[in-house]
This record gives structure tokens, sequence and C-alpha cells, in this order.
């Protein structure tokens, strides 16, 4: 039986999901959609893990291991969970980026590319996006040559609010004033250590509240006007 927990308390599932029948744990099932970017997935020795779930982890060097199930890979909650994604001008940027969001606490969730080969940023921004819009994590990031290209395909997604920031002033701006919940980088414009100066600072700002939720108020009141009018 599950351990009795605080109303309040948020419980996360074990990440990839076990199926749950009443009081019964049900097996494991491993897809491609659990696979993550890099490193290991770890799993439970009883786990389904399928034929797309293998051809991913080896497209991407992640090694399945089998643990014990109190050592199953967890979904971290939300707010310590990250997106990011790049194409292939943000690609090593990315790669760069990821161990000091690790440093930070925070969970990664890498969407791709996983190797330098051309790539279109629209539809990395689509992935970041639609995890942060989803609730499935808090923010994210997404990295291309320039970051014009990304902010403005993540900004069209409802509830997206990405910020090109290009310094430690634009990064605490974005977040302070603006709530921004997915930051655009670009690597082109940007050495590794301004760009983790700018990450660092984006990451560790709050968002201010007060006068500025009014203005962010009527940003999501001009998106819900606009949608109304959309063709079906």
């Amino acid at each position: 039986m599950p351990a009795a927990t605080h109303p309040q308390t948020k419980v996360t599932e074990p990440w990839p999901f076990f199926h749950y029948n009443g009081r019964f744990l049900m097996r494991q099932i491993v897809t491609a959609a659990d696979v993550p970017g890099s490193g290991d997935l770890r799993v439970s020795p009883e786990a389904i893990v399928t034929a797309s779930a293998r051809e991913t982890a080896a497209a991407r060097g992640v090694r399945i291991r089998e643990v014990p199930a109190d050592q199953v890979s967890l979904l971290a909650p939300p707010e310590k969970t990250i997106a990011i994604g790049a194409d292939h001008g943000g690609f090593r940027l990315k790669e760069a980026l990821k161990p000091v969001l690790a440093s930070l606490g925070l969970e990664v969730r890498d969407v791709g590319v996983y190797e330098e080969k051309p790539a279109d940023y629209p539809d990395l921004a689509l992935k970041v996006g639609e995890l942060v819009a989803s609730g499935a994590v808090a923010r994210g990031i997404v990295i291309d040559g320039a970051g014009i290209g990304s902010s403005i395909a993540a900004n069209k997604i409802p509830g997206i609010r990405a910020a090109l920031c290009y310094d430690k002033a634009s990064a605490r701006n974005s977040r302070e004033h603006n709530d921004s919940n997915v930051l655009t980088l670009g690597a082109r414009l940007l050495t590794e250590t301004q760009a983790e100066e700018v990450l660092r600072t984006w990451v560790a700002t709050r968002f201010a509240g007060g006068r500025h939720q009014a203005r962010v108020d009527k940003i999501m009141a001009i998106e819900r006007q606009f949608a109304k009018k959309a063709p079906l």
C-alpha cells in the first residue's frame, strides 16, 4: 500500500510511468518517449521495454539499466524540470549548458537535436513550447544561431512568453517584468561564458508581480482575443 501523504504534498509518479490498477502496481512500460537525451535510463527488472525505446536509446547512446524499484528514474515535479532544445546551430551550446542546469538542481528534459545535423529551429521551439504550455515543465530554453527565430516560433504557442536575452540585464527584466517562461539564446552571438551568465540570471530571477502582473494579464488577454478570431 502507498504511504500516506499530507494533502498539500506534491506526489510525482515514477518515470517512465507505472500503471496502477486499484491496489496493485502493474508492470512498467517503457516507450521511446521515455528515453532521455543522454545518460542512463533506470528501469525495474519487470519492465517492458518496447522495441522503439531500445532503438531510440541506442541512437542516443543511452544505457538501459535494470535496477531495484526504488532506484527507477523518477520524474521531477514541473517546477524542478526544464526543457531544452536546439537546432544544429545551437547544439554545442545546448550540450555545454545542460550541466549548468543540473548544477542548479534542475532535471533537464532534452528534446533534441542530439547531433550536429541540419534541423529547423521552429520544430525545436514547438517541442519545448508544448512542454511548457502543457505544464509538464515550468520553463524552457531554445537555442539557435541568433535566437530570434526560436523566440518568434515559440511565441506562437498559446501560453508561451518567450524572451530572447543577450545579457544579464535583459534576462532579469524578462523574468521580473514579463514572467517569461521560455528563454531563447543565440549561439553565434554569445560566448559560452556569456550564455551561462544569462542562463543563471534567468533561472534565478523571480517574477516581481505587482504592477507587472496587470501588464502580463493584458498580454494574455491579447492572445485570447486573437485566438477567438482564428479561422477553424
